[in-house]
């Protein structure tokens, strides 16, 4: 059996929906002492890699505080590792439970069959994240890709004055960020004196982040900037330019704000960070499964039985643009 954690259950709620059936099979028994009372109403994170720093400190925690103050239920299923297939069977188990809502992180198009599933059996469904159009998802929330891709490309010709070698790396295949590399491209291909010398897979792994950079720095010795575009891509190019001594020298973009991160930027080794507004997807995404399950707006006489949506089915949460100049306030935040 994969391994899953289950992270954050609290208070209760009476439930408008019919009565959740006990848990389908043995991965989601872990879950049984939280669903005891069966009118107890609940919301259900599923994600893959669900020990992933930028999740826990992020998506998790704003899901936990937001499940306090409505005091409702939450559960965060899902595998350990990043295993899309892990998740699909996740999804499957708790569609059987019926939650009151799920908040699915849009990981891969693979999923959009069972995100069909779950809208067919009447659960509301929003995908947060990285959307899944080939869907029938009743929203999404999350980060457009391609404006991260155009944010670091902008942000490199600004560093380089338009000229100068660069290089790129992220999870190769994933459709968020081929969308990202090609707003970039789409930005650095309007200045024909910077050079792209490469796309790389860094695979989400810093130590593999660090030896592409420093066999980039190798054969290129010119290198003039590193794009990344995955939580891990900046602290691993960062590790890698900091030990060939060419802080400042080579210019970084990279996405992402966790604590290694903004250090980086404070200590001058990252120029920017394209900070994608985590917290917002995911309290509002849980908000709009609350607000379909209690009806909060009307659109029609019976939304759900004709097929309305009375939720935005889409939006655009933003970006952050951390550099030195403001680093400080996102250190900072932590103290409020």
């Amino acid at each position: 059996m994969k391994k899953l954690l289950v992270v954050g259950l609290l208070g209760l709620l009476s439930c408008e929906l019919p009565p959740r059936q006990a848990s389908t099979s043995a991965v989601l028994n872990t879950v049984s002492d939280s669903t005891n009372r069966s009118a107890a109403e609940e919301y259900v994170m599923v994600t893959t890699a669900v020990t992933m720093p930028m999740y826990v400190n992020h998506d998790q925690a704003a899901f936990k505080r937001w499940g306090e103050k409505m005091g409702v239920n939450v559960s965060i299923l899902g595998p350990a590792e990043w295993d899309v297939p892990a998740q699909i069977n996740v999804i499957e188990e708790v569609i059987g439970t019926r939650p009151s809502g799920l908040l699915i992180n849009g990981t891969d198009p693979a999923i959009g069959p069972v995100i069909d599933k779950a809208v067919a059996a009447g659960i509301p469904t929003v995908v947060y994240d990285s959307d899944i159009p080939n869907s029938k998802r009743h929203a999404f929330l999350g980060t457009d890709w391609y404006e991260i891709g155009q944010m670091q490309g902008r942000e490199m010709v600004r560093l380089l004055n338009g000229k100068g070698k660069i290089a790129y790396m992220g999870i190769l295949g994933l459709t968020n960020m081929e969308a990202g590399f090609q707003g970039l491209l789409d930005v650095i291909k309007k200045y024909p004196d910077i050079e792209v010398v490469g796309k790389f897979d860094d695979k989400a792994n810093v130590e593999e982040a660090a030896r592409i950079t420093s066999d980039l720095l190798a054969a290129h010795p010119d290198l003039a900037g590193l794009c990344g575009f995955d939580s891990n891509s900046g602290p691993g190019i960062g590790l890698a330019v900091k030990e060939a001594k060419r802080v400042g020298q080579v210019k970084i973009t990279t996405v992402d704000w966790e604590p290694e991160h903004l250090q980086l930027v404070r200590d001058g080794v990252i120029q920017m960070l394209a900070g994608q507004k985590r917290e917002l997807f995911t309290w509002y995404g849980a908000q709009f499964l609350y607000d379909m399950v209690h009806q909060t707006n009307h659109l029609s006489a019976r939304d759900a039985q004709v097929g309305i949506t009375n939720v935005p089915t889409a939006v655009n949460t933003g970006l952050l643009r951390i550099t030195k100049e403001n680093v400080n306030e996102f250190i900072n935040r932590s103290a409020q």
